[in-house]
């Protein structure tokens, strides 16, 4: 990396909150704080245990729900048309998100996990739900282009309602079966995961819609995106440390019991963040979308909506399953690998794609358009 660039990515750093900057330290500190309630105060996790409703436990769910609705409410809905026009952009999206990485972490699971079925099936899971949360940081750290990383979240976010059941059923029943693999504990019903999706996933995405339709309609953009989004934007960080610290309470004798499980959980999502990162910026790379989308590229191929996972785990297995914590590592392992694939993704702006992430950004963008 040149100097220009070393000197200039620590400024971006400073874009974002005490919260965000700390992320990783803070999702460590929920999971400590979650493993002592767990071991210290057993009445938590006997408590979260009555508090169900349909097999949820209800302070779990209010907690998925707080963390989606703020990202969906920064969703810009009316600019779907404008970078659906790049076809080579959205092709390419839907390619990697929707047949890609399903695929990958599949082959992932299987290969890593052979003898694990229920953390197969969480990382599954994982693989099925495509990211709309914090792709948006990622991408704005690394420069990308912000309104095509909008459109691409808003459309995986429909996208999901629609295809996350049906790719679920396929690659939890159907594929297994067609390959002659163990289905222990993957008999799950598509209507139980449609459920779920719609439950966490179309509320806060009806709610977000309303939300910007509504505070668009009576206060204007700039009082929307300047004072609204900044007051509930924080809510959707608290509402994931909220929600793990909850998980590890309910977790805790499973991972201690287990630490080497733990770690197992963690290999295959390193590989696949590596992979899916490298896959998305190299295509975009090949088919000259420029530095700015084809970093939105990567980065939507190499997250995944972890809330989404969590909420369908749980809702589907159970707040203490193996599924759930499978889930719940996922973010551990997510914040820290992209924090380190944005700095490589600004290595990669100056030595493939020839401009400079600050400067020559807007001229690339204009051209690959």
């Amino acid at each position: 990396m040149s100097n220009q660039t070393s000197a200039s990515a620590p400024a971006v750093t400073h874009r974002l909150s005490t919260l965000d900057k700390w992320l990783p330290a803070w999702i460590g500190l929920a999971m400590v704080t979650g493993l002592l309630l767990g071991q210290f105060v057993p009445a938590v996790s006997e408590l979260l245990g009555r508090m169900e409703i349909g097999g949820i436990s209800v302070p779990i769910g209010l907690g998925l729900l707080v963390m989606m609705y703020p990202v969906l409410a920064k969703v810009r809905y009316d600019k779907v048309a404008a970078v659906t026009g790049d076809r080579r952009l959205l092709v390419s999206s839907l390619v990697l998100n929707w047949l890609a990485g399903p695929a990958l972490m599949f082959a992932l699971a299987w290969l890593f996990l052979p003898d694990l079925p229920d953390f197969r099936t969480g990382l599954i899971i994982v693989g099925l739900a495509r990211c709309i949360a914090m792709v948006v940081i990622w991408n704005d750290l690394a420069c990308g282009d912000r309104e095509a990383t909008a459109v691409l979240v808003a459309i995986n976010s429909v996208f999901q309602v629609v295809m996350f059941s049906v790719l679920g059923w396929f690659y939890l029943t159907v594929l297994p079966g067609w390959l002659g693999l163990d289905t222990q504990g993957m008999d799950v019903s598509m209507g139980q995961i449609a459920l779920n999706v719609l439950v966490f996933l179309g509320v806060p995405l009806l709610a977000g819609f309303a939300s910007r339709f509504l505070g668009e309609a009576r206060r204007g953009r700039e009082w929307y995106e300047e004072k609204f989004l900044p007051v509930i934007g924080p809510w959707a960080l608290y509402g994931l440390l909220f929600t793990i610290v909850l998980l590890f309470a309910l977790q805790g004798d499973a991972i201690i019991a287990n630490p080497l499980d733990v770690a197992r959980i963690a290999l295959p999502l390193l590989v696949y963040f590596g992979l899916m990162w490298f896959a998305g910026l190299l295509l975009g790379h090949r088919l000259g979308l420029g530095y700015a989308r084809s970093t939105t590229l990567a980065f939507t191929a190499a997250g995944n909506n972890f809330e989404l996972a969590i909420a369908v785990a749980i809702g589907t297995f159970g707040a203490s399953s193996g599924q759930a914590l499978a889930g719940v590592v996922g973010p551990l392992i997510e914040v820290p690998v992209l924090v380190g694939l944005v700095y490589v993704s600004l290595w990669a702006a100056r030595r493939w794609f020839h401009t400079d992430p600050y400067v020559g950004l807007q001229t690339a963008e204009v051209v690959t358009r």
